[in-house]
């Protein structure tokens, strides 16, 4: 009798979520990473003195974090140091026109009163409905498996379908409270990376502002790739093992039945497997096609959220009007939305983000000098070429200066481009998404690609391409929901027969 093997494909916050989970349950896991380094998306690179975050940059609901390591005896702060940013983010409207979104909420009470007067009664009212959300779409909803419909069979979500305002388009739910522009946009833009326009976003995700005015935003010092490294450390020591460059060539497959991983040619025999690498790619391509669910007719017809065209940047001097998060919101924040979702291009005059955690972190910066990282959200299956990310840079870097009245172009002694064609090589990422799939009403729960194979007896997946969605938060969920789904199918069996 031996331990259940289980075999990860994909060292990405899914990933390894759910190889704790499943080692803490008595298995034997190993997590294979085609890539020299853990962490998926959250990855770092250093060059030049510079530590750079390759990926995610923001720290929202630090709840699902904690609760992920309180399942082991330990918390958060074991592994790494948060720091509540504040502000919590700027805005650029223009140029001499930036608002600084405070941490205290009742300085942004007060800013909110000072743009439309009894707003800031109405921002409670908001903030009240999305705290209920919030505790019913995370507690409850996203947890789910998203098998059957029977899992929503519950008369908390039965009788709060309404409040949830699940058929609502966030749209319309934010201007039946706000009506000035400013407002408008600052509450809508946490919605701009789920996948669709604000008219097409249920009503559900004002969720999200919940997580952001509430709950904060924050940084763990030394960088998010921190988060990794602190899931790495927790991960081996419950056993888990790691093999970094290890590209899987294809899921063997027997009578329907998942019998190891073909690496460099050799069959490295496991009882489970899950993909937490590209859904798409480890269906369609790592399977035989009579043992994929899914057609490629299927996945063409899917909504994805955006992909990302990323300027990894070293400053020679210190800069001045910027903070750890900043959002370039001068130009329309529904055209840029309409370029990315409903009429797919580059975007004429896109919105942008300028991250520069070296404002708060000194570590990931020489002295005397800015750690900047620039992020255009783009339409996912475009052309992508220099030309086209060179235009781009040139684009941002002219409003960059301009809106925050400094030379920075100049100053650039370190620069990297990241885009459609990065994340194909580096993640197999399905169009070249940043993101996953949209958070549309029709690609929702058991609308999404299932976590479970319904032709590979075996076979699960993770990640933003399933339940529950695309984010840091919903991945490391959805790792958790996963080990849960395993369990039962074994019946927290911690040994059987090796296959």
């Amino acid at each position: 009798m031996t331990k259940v093997k289980a075999h990860i494909i994909g060292g990405g916050f899914a990933g390894l979520a759910a190889a704790s989970c499943l080692a803490n349950d008595g298995y034997d896991v190993t997590v294979f990473e085609k890539n020299a380094m853990l962490g998926g998306r959250a990855r770092k690179f250093e060059a030049n003195g510079f530590v750079f975050d390759m990926g995610p940059s923001w720290y929202w609901m630090p709840d699902v974090f904690e609760s992920f390591f309180n399942k082991f005896g330990k918390s958060a702060k074991d592994y790494y140091n948060l720091k509540r940013l504040d502000p919590s983010y700027s805005v650029f409207f223009g140029k001499d026109d930036v608002m600084e979104v405070p941490a205290n909420l009742d300085e942004l009470h007060q800013i909110f009163e000072s743009l439309e007067p009894g707003s800031s009664a109405k921002l409670t009212q908001f903030l009240k409905e999305a705290a209920y959300k919030y505790e019913v779409g995370i507690n409850d909803l996203v947890y789910k498996p998203g098998r059957s419909l029977r899992e929503f069979v519950d008369m908390r979500l039965i009788t709060g379908v309404f409040r949830l305002q699940v058929f609502n388009s966030i749209y319309s739910h934010i201007r039946k409270y706000f009506k000035h522009p400013k407002l408008i946009q600052l509450l809508e833009f946490p919605v701009l990376f789920l996948g669709a326009t604000p008219r097409n976003t249920p009503a559900l995700y004002s969720l999200m502002n919940y997580a952001d005015i509430e709950l904060g935003t924050w940084y763990p010092m030394g960088g998010m790739h921190k988060i990794v490294e602190g899931m790495v450390s927790l991960a081996e020591s419950l056993g888990v093992k790691f093999e970094t460059n290890a590209n899987v060539e294809q899921i063997k497959v027997k009578n329907g039945t998942a019998t190891g991983l073909i690496i460099g040619g050799e069959e490295l025999p496991a009882d489970v497997i899950i993909g937490g690498a590209d859904y798409h790619h480890v269906e369609q391509h790592l399977l035989e096609e009579k043992y994929r669910k899914y057609s490629e007719h299927y996945w063409d017809k899917r909504e994805m959220a955006p992909s990302s065209l990323i300027f990894y940047l070293g400053i020679d001097k210190k800069l001045k009007n910027l903070h750890h998060h900043n959002l370039f919101f001068d130009q329309a924040f529904e055209q840029h939305a309409i370029e990315i979702y409903e009429q797919p291009q580059w975007p004429s005059e896109p919105l942008f983000y300028v991250c520069c955690p070296s404002v708060t972190d000194a570590s990931v910066a020489p002295e005397g000098k800015e750690n900047m990282f620039i992020l255009v959200p783009v339409a996912p299956d475009l052309k992508d070429d220099e030309a086209t990310r060179e235009k781009y840079y040139n684009l941002v870097m002219e409003r960059l200066e301009k809106l925050t009245g400094q030379s920075v172009k100049e100053h650039v002694i370190y620069k990297k481009s990241y885009a459609h064609n990065d994340f194909i090589n580096d993640y197999n990422s399905f169009k070249g998404n940043a993101y996953g799939l949209a958070n549309t009403l029709r690609q929702t729960a058991i609308l999404k690609p299932s976590l479970k194979s319904s032709k590979v007896s075996n076979l699960y997946y993770t990640g933003q391409l399933t339940v529950p969605g695309p984010g840091v938060p919903p991945s490391l969920i959805s790792g958790q929901v996963v080990a849960q789904e395993i369990a039962k199918a074994f019946k927290n069996k911690k040994e059987i027969q090796t296959i």
